[in-house]
């Protein structure tokens, strides 16, 4: 995914050392980690030699994952990468190891789950906003656009009409992410 190298190129190039840091825990390794001291681990997000597979989750759902959402979380190992848009906050999930790309499919299986309970059409996260809010930015399954949405409820709004177009008007920010 172009637009997802681009965006991680630009934050590696603002990142002191060309490095990313996040609180070091020895039982939560990644293939991005370069090197650790004491409290932190420093990373840089690293292409997945084996991309991960959505057959199992599309073969569960009963539905074509769409390509976007493949190519997204199929490209890197990384930690969270912080943004802005002109729709404030962006902080976009990433996968930092194999467990927890197994975990984004246990969260996905619940958040199908829910969205088929309310009748709406499935959709997938690929980001949070402002981490005092539980809204998140989506993927919708059919269209590939960039959704707006709170849990439990309707899409707010469309962002955008694909996530190349989404990604290429981020600008990068090194900071922390925040735990959502």
């Amino acid at each position: 995914m172009l637009a997802l190298t681009e965006f991680i190129d630009a934050t590696v190039n603002i990142a002191e050392s060309s490095l990313l840091s996040s609180p070091f825990d020895p039982d939560w390794r990644s293939p991005s980690e370069l090197h650790q001291d004491s409290d932190l681990t420093y990373w840089k997000p690293v292409r997945q030699q084996t991309p991960v597979s959505f057959e199992g989750l599309s073969h569960a759902l009963e539905l074509e994952i769409h390509a976007d959402i493949k190519a997204y979380y199929a490209s890197y190992w990384s930690g969270t990468l912080e943004a802005e848009s002109s729709e404030g906050r962006v902080s976009l999930i990433q996968l930092w190891n194999v467990e927890d790309f197994d975990r984004l499919i246990a969260n996905l299986i619940g958040h199908a789950m829910m969205k088929q309970k309310s009748r709406q059409g499935f959709t997938v996260f690929f980001a949070n906003t402002d981490p005092d809010t539980e809204i998140f930015l989506s993927i919708d399954n059919s269209s590939g656009a960039i959704l707006l949405e709170e849990p439990g409820k309707p899409p707010l709004r469309q962002v955008e009409t694909d996530i190349h177009t989404f990604l290429r008007r981020l600008k990068p920010k090194n900071r922390p992410a925040d735990i959502y």
